[in-house]
């Protein structure tokens, strides 16, 4: 599928189109870069939550993770204890499986315990795909890349859990590791945008 023309008739990456919700997240979210160690927290946690479900039911669901998690708050998550658990488990609002819900928890453990002077921001970096032609179509975006398989290598040997390669991706894509908005597709061409700049210089 290539870019096809969304609400306001601008071209867009063709999964994009299905609902406001996917439309808003295209548009200001994905592919932008992310500062900081809590925000990155917050997308790492969701893209384990998304696993084996769509993108819609997390985005969806967001602000209730957002409540439930602490804000995403890495400190306090940490501090999560059995009740918190059961708590987590009894939200309607959050997808209930605890073996995310305990995988999150583990990972905000693993994220203080990170080495003095790294940063998951770091270790993404340090793991970022090398720049690449545009995806013309969606058949052209891949599902997983060397560069993400070294990383959920790398995050599985710091303690993350629930980041296999595919998710690994997933988070590079979402958080401005790598562009993979279509060519044709609006934010990619933006003159405004995160990618302009970069692409161009």
């Amino acid at each position: 599928m290539t870019a096809v023309s969304g609400s306001d008739g601008r071209l867009r990456c063709g999964w994009a189109i299905s609902s406001t919700e996917y439309e808003a997240y295209h548009d200001l979210e994905w592919g932008r870069p992310v500062v900081g160690d809590q925000a990155l927290f917050e997308r790492i946690s969701l893209e384990a939550f998304q696993s084996g479900l769509s993108w819609i039911t997390i985005l969806r669901k967001r602000e209730a993770f957002r409540a439930a998690f602490a804000g995403f708050d890495p400190q306090a998550v940490a501090a999560f204890d059995d009740d918190d658990v059961a708590r987590l488990l009894s939200d309607a609002g959050i997808v209930r499986n605890r073996a995310k819900i305990l995988a999150t928890i583990s990972n905000a453990r693993a994220l203080l315990a990170l080495p003095e002077g790294m940063t998951l921001a770091g270790v993404l970096e340090s793991h970022r795909p090398p720049p690449k032609a545009a995806p013309e179509s969606l058949a052209d975006v891949p599902a997983v890349v060397p560069e993400s398989i070294a990383l959920a290598k790398k995050l599985r040997s710091l303690g993350f859990r629930f980041v296999g390669p595919t998710t690994a991706y997933a988070m590079q894509q979402a958080t401005g590791y790598v562009n993979d908005h279509l060519a044709s597709c609006w934010v990619r061409n933006d003159a405004a945008g995160p990618f302009h700049v970069a692409e161009t210089a």
